[in-house]
């Protein structure tokens, strides 16, 4: 089936290069050209493991291809996805102006009847407005043909995005039509052979479904990380509460984990997006303003802690931070729990030594002052980067932070003091090396000593 994927961001890029690597003909809209230019010569711009393979194999094939021209992008196009960002306003609400200057476009340029699928996170109702600003450029043009839009919306975790999208848990097509939801069910065909996950449903329950999702796992999260502010009040530890209740199959283990709050680019611009339109109903979402709520707080809790530990100085400091990006096998730095932290410290007149795999040129471009003063120092090795450090603080749990040589690290540490801000250290065994250990909703653990100079 021969594609076109609008937009070769993390939806877009992750889309096209899955769909082209089960045999489809993509070709992928691109405007802007260093982007374009490293997608051209097999360079993944984004990191995402798996797909920059994919994305070789693609275009080694022929199979997929990357274009800036509208009507090269949709020449034979059966099927259009819209796959651009749809950020936040100040207000929280969800900006449509890309995916409907999307729509004018497709209105202007498409030369046959085609299938329009949004895969944009967008608010209930874009469907039918895409489909509008279609149909207004058709009907100025004269064009003698109709267009169907279709919703499918991304569920596509960072890190495990290829695997997500080839072993899919649910494919949502939200359309009234008969023919569209037939295409989509034989282009999909082939990502859900064992088990049948395609599920049929009107297009404003699809991009409603895709809010209620992010929203209810940042609702777990919430909820968590609100009963370990009360276990630290209660000296009980959530990590024995969370396996006692993730035992319950009605509940489960995902998304119960206490830590320093969620970042990234859905749940927090998701949460806002619902929050918003709620608000514009007269309906008042109580429990979501809660969780966004909650989760402004837990990000501040890290620095809180230091705060605190060091008696409410922590000028002069020198604090190591391992993770940046919002979470494991990403680069993505959006709204990321890290980011807080490391502002706070800076502006406090703390010395920061930072890790983390991938997403280091970030930081570096977020923070180019505080690089060459020396007070941010960016490193990929985490030993180097504890050194002579007064607290190490884990924000994002990457694997190779996950059993690190301790008994190491205490020697090139100042301070033998951490802050789990993931909960994943054995506080025992840490204050059995003689560390101080501060974890999310756990009891602190330990003593510590300064090293001899």
């Amino acid at each position: 089936m021969q594609l076109c994927v609008i937009g070769a961001g993390y939806v877009g890029l992750v889309t096209a290069a899955c769909l082209a690597e089960m045999g489809n003909p993509v070709v992928c809209l691109e405007r802007d050209q260093a982007r374009l230019a490293q997608l051209r010569q097999g360079h993944c711009p984004i990191y995402e493991p798996g797909l920059q393979p994919l994305l070789q194999a693609g275009l080694h094939s022929g199979r997929l291809s990357f274009t800036d021209q509208w009507d090269s992008a949709l020449a034979g196009a059966e099927v259009v996805f819209i796959a651009v960002g749809t950020p936040s306003h100040e207000d929280g609400s969800a900006d449509l102006q890309q995916v409907l200057a999307v729509a004018d476009s497709l209105g202007q340029h498409l030369l046959r009847p085609s299938l329009v699928v949004n895969k944009s996170t967008v608010p209930v109702g874009t469907a039918e407005q895409v489909a509008r600003h279609i149909a207004q450029g058709l009907r100025a043009r004269g064009a003698g043909f109709t267009v169907e839009v279709a919703s499918n919306p991304e569920f596509l975790k960072e890190g495990s995005a290829v695997d997500d999208f080839m072993r899919p848990d649910r494919i949502i097509i939200g359309s009234h039509s008969e023919q569209a939801r037939h295409c989509l069910q034989r282009l999909y065909a082939p990502f859900v052979r064992n088990h049948e996950r395609i599920l049929l449903m009107a297009p404003r329950a699809a991009e409603f479904s895709k809010y209620a999702a992010n929203a209810f796992l940042a609702t777990r999260i919430s909820f968590i990380n609100e009963l370990a502010g009360l276990c630290a009040h209660l000296e009980v530890d959530i990590e024995q509460v969370r396996r006692g209740i993730g035992s319950d199959r009605r509940i489960g283990s995902h998304f119960i984990y206490a830590g320093c709050g969620y970042g990234g680019s859905c749940f927090p611009k998701d949460v806002r997006a619902l929050i918003h339109t709620a608000e514009q109903q007269g309906y008042q979402p109580a429990i979501l303003q809660a969780v966004q709520a909650r989760n402004e707080v837990q990000k501040t809790l890290l620095f809180a802690a230091l705060e605190q530990h060091f008696g409410g100085v922590v000028r002069g400091r020198t604090v190591a931070i391992w993770g940046l990006a919002f979470k494991p096998g990403t680069d993505d730095l959006r709204e990321a729990p890290a980011l807080v932290l490391l502002e706070a410290l800076l502006a406090a007149g703390a010395r920061v030594q930072a890790c983390d795999p991938a997403a280091l040129d970030g930081v570096a471009v977020r923070y180019p002052e505080a690089l060459a003063s020396g007070q941010l120092l960016l490193s990929e090795d985490p030993y180097a980067c504890v050194e002579g450090a007064d607290a190490l603080v884990l924000v994002t749990e990457w694997k190779h932070f996950r059993q690190p040589d301790f008994l190491k690290i205490r020697g090139l540490m100042r301070m033998p003091v951490v802050f789990d801000g993931r909960n994943i250290y054995d506080s025992s065994e840490l204050t059995t090396l003689g560390y101080l250990y501060h974890g999310v909703g756990r009891p602190q653990a330990g003593h510590c000593k300064v090293r001899a100079a």
